[in-house]
């Protein structure tokens, strides 16, 4: 019995020592196979990271691939792109064109099935809906560049107080962003951050120029520029410039206030011929059909569009006066 018992013991410490040379084993199996894999760890993410910008533009360039082909070969695709950009919409050109091809179909749909009277006028309206998407642009990026043109005096002020308080240009340009509100705020962080992340100060400003198109912007940058390149008192340089900005807005006003009157004359001039076409279309369409069936009248219509669009043209023209 005692032997049995022995035996069973050295059996059982021999199995439980394999198990544990086994075990022992492993780890170091699994050890080396995790330093393998860390080891290679770098070049993966590097091949990774050279990959990546490539599976990116691919497919940002079969996004709307014909639209972008067109849009080159027309050089409009960074012009549009300028746009949105200017207008701080985050928007793709691609998908923008896309959204004006559906709406200019969903607007000749619409007249072409629920106004089959008026089928010749269909390109017309699907061209002016067409255009919203663009006119929607344009009109946020007027608004965004006059909001900007009325904060730019007062942070020209800033500036130069913060530069006489001992503050670097750099770190001023860094404050205008706690201080002020979009869209001077933001585009005066971007400089500092290009600046910051070793792009050249010249360089930040010069960009800077070409987002915020004004002419205000383009006077501060050479100034500054200047400044650099020849030395001087940047702070009393930008406070002359902000008292410039704001006569300028004051002569402006005061032209914007004479010339209301001519500009609401030609809003009206402008606008009675196609309200008068509205009623002749309500009241009498057999008469108004005359300029849509007959060639005589297609060209009569074309004709008095013309002339109408020159007049507005030249009313605008003589109202419009550049400070």
């Amino acid at each position: 019995m005692l032997v049995f018992a022995v035996l069973g013991v050295v059996v059982w410490v021999a199995a439980a020592g394999l198990l544990w040379m086994w075990s022992r084993s492993r780890q170091a199996a699994d050890l080396d196979r995790i330093k393998a894999r860390l080891q290679g760890l770098p070049e993966r993410r590097a091949k990774a990271a050279a990959k990546s910008p490539a599976l990116i533009e691919t497919a940002r360039s079969s996004t709307g691939r014909v639209v972008l082909n067109l849009l080159e070969r027309l050089r409009l695709r960074e012009r549009l792109k300028t746009l949105i950009e200017q207008a701080g919409l985050k928007w793709d050109v691609a998908r923008m064109m896309h959204g004006s091809l559906a709406v200019f179909l969903t607007g000749f749909t619409i007249v072409w099935r629920l106004a089959p009277d008026y089928r010749a006028a269909a390109p017309a309206v699907a061209l002016g809906m067409g255009a919203l998407p663009l006119l929607y642009v344009f009109r946020k990026r007027r608004k965004r560049l006059r909001k900007f043109e009325e904060q730019f005096p007062d942070s020209l002020e800033f500036l130069a107080r913060s530069m006489r308080a001992g503050h670097a240009f750099s770190v001023s340009l860094e404050m205008l962003h706690t201080e002020f509100q979009e869209p001077l705020a933001g585009e005066f962080r971007r400089a500092f951050d290009e600046q910051n992340l070793g792009l050249p100060l010249d360089v930040a400003l010069q960009k800077l120029a070409e987002r915020v198109p004004l002419i205000d912007v383009h006077f501060f940058v050479s100034a500054v520029l200047l400044q650099k390149r020849t030395g001087g008192n940047l702070a009393e340089l930008l406070d002359r410039l902000a008292y410039l900005i704001r006569e300028r807005f004051k002569l402006h006003g005061r032209i914007r206030a004479i010339s209301a009157h001519g500009k609401m004359t030609g809003s009206v001039l402008s606008l009675v011929p196609i309200v008068v076409g509205v009623m002749m279309c309500w009241v009498n369409p057999d008469y108004v059909r005359f300029f849509v069936e007959d060639d005589t009248g297609k060209l009569m219509l074309g004709g008095g569009i013309a002339l109408q669009l020159l007049g507005y043209a030249i009313i605008k023209k003589i109202v419009s006066i550049e400070i």
